[in-house]
């Protein structure tokens, strides 16, 4: 973890408290490297964390009073009363991820004290990279290293920052993104089955670098278009009489695909389909077949661009141009919810330089801005720094 955050958080909790806090925590962001849209039908992923997140400073208090200041936005704070019912701020944003996962801390039948809490990150806001789910899955551990909830499991933390993230902040995700926070393991990905939440570690070939390049395309319309996504896969598993996608082979769905609406069968083609690439892109990862895995990520932007809709031009313009320098030696493809954000690319560390000079030099924005390369390896998830 970056050490300039530690320092930064923890300096800010004392000009603000008048001591040193008690605890300091982390909880990484994410890059998913196969399997878009699949949480949420109860498919499978293939995530991993990286080396950046969120880091927490917390005490706690004699009474019911939660504090906490946000170094990222200077000046802005919150307050609220754990013995008083805890609603939804319309003013300001950041402070509702921190009442919704203490709202469902207390929910989990947890006895909170109150706290005093400074938050920073280094996730790149707006990138797909997962900063809210590092913030909610922070806060969960911050309170259970603070208060000794051993018995609080990485799974428990990542369904809790779920549901402050459906239920009080308003996105209807999926609980990839907190579980891979959550739980983590450096030089590993991890394959996970959204449905039973197991998890799979996929060792990482020790000379293999994740390279994740931001398109300065801001993410539009992504709360409105990833809810009407959701619910067209749920039409389509409602169709079909299942409980999810998870539960459709594609026989069935090619054999029948003219009972359903054509935008339908398209989401759930791309669901269906995703699902077996991301296995299929475990299995070769294990075994270090990266032209496999490339070959499988370039599927996997073709079914995001066609099938579920949700990538971009400048995105599309940006994978070409990394698949291009990459050739067969590895992949690249958009990541995280769509409507632009970042693509990952993974490759051997042999041609990083040169992929990265191509990027820089080949790749501009709609605005002109170049992407932002970020060169990233797999780390562990969420955990106490002392």
């Amino acid at each position: 973890m970056n050490q300039q955050l530690v320092s930064a958080v923890s300096l800010a909790f004392a000009a603000a408290y008048g001591q040193a806090p008690r605890c300091l925590v982390q909880a990484p962001g994410r890059v998913n490297l196969i399997g878009d849209h699949t949480d949420y039908n109860d498919g499978f992923v293939l995530p991993c964390a990286i080396d950046c997140g969120t880091v927490i400073a917390v005490s706690p208090r004699t009474d019911m009073r939660v504090r906490v200041l946000a170094t990222d936005y200077p000046g802005e704070s919150d307050e609220f009363q754990l013995d008083q019912p805890i609603v939804f701020r319309a003013d300001a944003l950041w402070p509702n991820y921190v009442r919704g996962v203490v709202k469902f801390l207390l929910a989990h039948g947890l006895p909170l004290c109150g706290a005093d809490l400074a938050l920073t990150g280094d996730i790149p806001q707006g990138a797909g990279l997962s900063s809210s789910a590092s913030l909610e899955v922070a806060l969960a551990q911050a309170f259970k290293s603070m208060q000794g909830f051993d018995h609080l499991r990485p799974a428990d933390m990542a369904l809790i920052g779920q549901r402050a993230e459906n239920h009080f902040v308003g996105c209807n995700c999926g609980i990839m993104d907190q579980l891979i926070s959550a739980c983590g393991v450096a030089d590993k990905a991890l394959l996970i089955d959204c449905r039973s939440l197991q998890t799979t570690p996929v060792d990482m070939p020790e000379d293999v670098t994740i390279m994740i390049v931001h398109s300065r395309v801001k993410r539009g319309l992504v709360d409105s278009e990833y809810n009407t996504r959701r619910m067209q896969c749920e039409t389509a598993a409602r169709h079909f009489g299942i409980q999810a996608l998870r539960d459709l082979d594609l026989q069935t769905l090619e054999a029948r695909a003219g009972e359903l609406d054509p935008l339908v069968y398209r989401r759930a083609r791309h669901v269906v389909t995703e699902n077996q690439r991301t296995l299929d892109a475990a299995a070769a990862l294990a075994v270090g077949d990266l032209p496999q895995v490339g070959r499988l990520m370039a599927q996997a932007h073709e079914s995001i661009r066609h099938d579920f809709e949700t990538s971009v031009p400048a995105v599309d313009q940006l994978v070409h141009i990394l698949q291009a320098a990459i050739g067969d030696a590895g992949g690249a493809r958009m990541t995280g919810g769509g409507f632009g954000g970042c693509v990952v690319a993974i490759m051997p560390n042999a041609i990083v330089a040169e992929v990265r000079a191509t990027v820089l030099r080949d790749y501009r924005s709609p605005s002109g801005e170049p992407g932002i390369v970020y060169l990233c390896k797999a780390s562990d998830g969420a955990g106490p720094l002392n």
